[in-house]
């Protein structure tokens, strides 16, 4: 059997302009990094013609260590509505390099639904994750170069800055250090850390930005900290929104590639689901609704995490409202979720399955919660029973949900075709507009509150006492009008990676709150959940190699 990367090379591709012109793109307005990836100005999104396109987003039942597949099935089904006929597009997040070297490895799919380069793609693609970092440590440089100025000090009080440097790469040693040692030349010593890229504000604010005038607005709202008579200190007192957008000038622009069989991907922003808002950019999502009729994008993680944020912070921000969900599921993941070992998932065993569908049960109840209509995806593996897979549809068909089963790395497009007309219909026939889960205005605590009772299905959540002091920092800015971005485990509904199924009568436990000011939203910090990723035992990293040809091996 092909490896994904050979399956890979074996493709030949369509050069960049030729994808352009599929999607009405001259390519004389295309912005060339080589012959296959491209970025595109925003003035092909057109908000008009966005209003008349079909929006599909794609999110999972809660991921477990054998896998859901959701991005394969993105691609799959993208390429399958093509094949029936349908004008799509499907818009991804790019890879950070922290799950690339460290457990994960790539997000570019897998088998025959991939996109491409795909090697390209899972390094360092056009720079924007360097772009991102390079302006949120911008930002961090004007902090400290602020507290040593002798002469246009705001008076900040190191103690307080929240605004941390970010860096694409698990590490988790710098999760907490101490800056500026070395004597008075060398800055004021300070607390500090390191968050991972895909967890910056920044990279947030560009995913939500919605032209260069809103991400400038949006940097300048970033919280800082507090100077020594308790006034808050946003980046704009620094001057560094210009100086940061100019950084992102390129950034901004989506990045359009191909899949495996040349159907049009846009691939653009990166934050992680169960630390950050989980979705692609705004821009990218908006310019496909633009250019074609059918948009497929995913969330990250469960419909628990990013789901509930690319509904509640993204559609609600943008004016977004999507005309189907897909929600993805596998046997062997809905096995683990009933109990069967890990090792053991290659096996039949139905009286797993059937203990561990409860899982998918909440998620279909959770789409449910924002008015939106669920088509199941069984994504199928060589290893499935018809028996399993069977249980599954006559479980969907029970409730009244729309399933199929899609071989979406076997086979493709060709292996996802039932799915794809299944989503369309159901995309065609959807006329309500989603319902945000709370209101803007409600309280910081009810917020919290709403998500982890409905979504996550908790009794109560729990606060310590540095969350609660962060609450009364919160309503002392006029925050509390944000909208709530938790970071959370994606292993499990609850705060425990250990719960597996539906958990019942647990308690959340937010332990801090951190301030998102410029992108919109607070971030509720709940169990062991860290901003900055360690690596594995054994790190992807030393299974990666490039030869003396200049091919790469190991990404996978």
């Amino acid at each position: 059997m092909k490896t994904d990367i050979e399956i890979a090379r074996s493709v030949r591709m369509k050069p960049v302009t030729e994808v352009a012109r599929q999607l009405g793109i001259a390519p004389d307005d295309l912005e060339l990094y080589g012959k296959y990836k491209a970025k595109v100005p925003l003035s092909y999104i057109d908000r008009e013609k966005r209003k008349n396109a079909k929006l599909i987003l794609v999110s999972a039942i809660s991921p477990t260590p054998a896998g859901e597949g959701k991005t394969t099935v993105s691609i799959g089904l993208s390429q399958a509505l093509n094949r029936i006929g349908k004008r799509s597009c499907v818009v991804l997040r790019e890879p950070s390099l922290g799950p690339v070297f460290g457990l994960k490895g790539g997000a570019t799919g897998g088998g025959l639904s991939q996109v491409l380069p795909m090697e390209d793609i899972n390094l360092h693609f056009t720079g924007d994750f360097a772009a991102i970092e390079k302006a949120h440590n911008l930002l961090a440089a004007l902090i400290d170069n602020n507290i040593q100025s002798k002469t246009r000090s705001l008076g900040l009080d190191p103690r307080t800055i929240s605004w941390k440097r970010v860096m694409d790469m698990n590490d988790r040693s710098l999760r907490h250090i101490v800056a500026g040692l070395g004597g008075t030349a060398s800055g004021v010593p300070r607390e500090t850390g390191f968050d991972i890229t895909a967890a910056s504000e920044v990279m947030a604010i560009l995913c939500l930005a919605t032209s260069i005038a809103d991400l400038k607005r949006r940097l300048g709202n970033i919280f800082v900290g507090f100077t020594y008579d308790k006034k808050p200190v946003y980046a704009r007192d620094l001057h560094a929104e210009g100086a940061m957008a100019a950084l992102l000038k390129d950034a901004i622009k989506p990045n359009l590639v191909q899949t495996l069989e040349g159907t049009p991907a846009l691939i653009h922003g990166g934050p992680f689901a169960n630390i950050a808002q989980g979705t692609n950019t705004v821009v990218a999502t908006e310019m496909s609704l633009s250019l074609t009729d059918y948009t497929v994008t995913e969330a990250g993680f469960g419909f628990d995490l990013g789901a509930e944020k690319f509904l509640d912070i993204k559609c609600r921000a943008a004016g977004l409202s999507p005309n189907a969900v897909v929600l993805v599921a596998t046997v062997r993941a809905l096995k683990y979720h009933g109990g069967q070992p890990l090792k053991e998932l290659k096996t039949p065993d139905v009286e797993a399955l059937e203990r561990g569908i409860v899982n998918l049960q909440k998620h279909i109840e959770n789409i449910g919660l924002f008015g939106l209509s669920p088509v199941v995806a069984i994504n199928k593996f060589a290893t499935d029973s018809d028996e399993e897979l069977q249980f599954i549809r006559d479980y969907c068909t029970m409730r009244g949900v729309p399933c199929a089963v899609a071989d979406v790395w076997g086979q493709g497009g060709a292996g996802t075709e039932e799915l794809a007309g299944l989503v369309a219909e159901t995309a065609d026939h959807c006329c309500p507009q989603f319902k945000p889960l709370y209101p803007l205005d409600a309280p910081v605590t009810r917020k919290v509150e709403t998500i982890a009772k409905n979504i996550y299905g908790a009794e109560a959540v729990d606060y310590t006492p540095k969350a609660k002091n962060a609450l009364k920092r919160i309503a002392d800015l006029g925050l509390d009008a944000l909208a709530i971005c938790m970071a959370k485990t994606q292993k499990s509904l609850s705060d425990n990676p250990a719960l597996l199924g539906r958990p019942k009568n647990f308690v959340i436990t937010v332990r801090d709150i951190e301030i998102a000011a410029g992108a919109g939203f607070l971030i509720p910090i709940t169990g062991e959940i860290m901003r900055m990723p360690g690596l594995p035992e054994e790190p992807a990293a030393e299974h990666i190699d490039i030869d003396d040809e200049g091919n790469l091996s190991g990404l996978f």
